[in-house]
């Protein structure tokens, strides 16, 4: 199983570890930095130096056990990396940083949305939610104002976890119908903005919505009969 340091410090931007396995498709690591595809947000990407060679991360996923994570190489060039190789990590900070920004306002919109979100994706600039609003009018300039209004009180962005027995006993607060957060070991990670929202989410985050900066509602357009999709972006990416 890989370590999932990225949980331990969302700000660690580089990391030693050592090569547990060497695959097709990518090698993993005992401990990573490298937050895997997941939830919405894209993989990390970065470079691994390893005796005395920088190799390219293009991406980062899970493997199917949901247990190891494959960082997957520009080229696939795998060659010369062994089991048991040290190995220096540094993450495309800047690029994780946005996704960041990004990820954390997104949970500011469903705070001010009440409605389900029927789904979503986390971009570096832009980023976008659907909700199903069942006819409710949504503003586009309000909702910027709305948005940048949290910002600017820098509300604290805490971690947290709740038990898979209490979330099944409050389903109403997975806010996105279409990614369900992993049940299977005991506890559900959470994500608490202070005073605006309060939900499960494997995602990283910043430490306070001050850290976001200025956001503009871009558009909302009609994806379906009740779905509005909502796009989001950072105005100083």
């Amino acid at each position: 199983m890989t370590e999932k340091v990225f949980y331990q410090d969302s700000y660690l931007k580089t990391l030693d570890s050592e090569v547990v396995e060497v695959r097709d498709d990518g090698i993993v690591l005992a401990a990573t930095i490298f937050y895997p595809l997941g939830g919405g947000q894209p993989g990390d990407t970065g470079i691994l130096s390893i005796k005395g060679r920088d190799y390219r991360v293009v991406d980062t996923r899970y493997a199917d056990d949901r247990r190891r994570i494959v960082h997957s190489l520009e080229d696939g060039d795998v060659g010369g990396i062994e089991p048991g190789d040290a190995v220096a990590m540094t993450i495309d900070w800047q690029r994780r940083h946005r996704l960041m920004r990004m990820h954390t306002s997104m949970h500011l919109v469903c705070a001010l949305i009440d409605a389900p979100a029927t789904g979503g994706a986390v971009g570096e600039t832009e980023s976008r939610l659907d909700f199903d609003l069942q006819g409710q009018v949504v503003d586009k300039e309000q909702l910027t104002a709305d948005l940048n209004a949290l910002i600017d009180k820098a509300l604290p962005v805490t971690v947290g976890s709740i038990t898979d027995e209490e979330l099944d006993r409050n389903p109403e607060l997975v806010r996105t119908m279409s990614v369900q957060p992993p049940r299977g070991q005991g506890r559900v990670r959470t994500i608490t903005i202070e005073n605006a929202d309060y939900q499960p989410c494997g995602g990283t985050h910043v430490r306070n919505t001050s850290e976001i900066g200025e956001l503009l509602v871009r558009s909302i357009k009609n994806k379906g009969r009740q779905n509005k999709r909502i796009n989001l972006v950072l105005v100083d990416p």
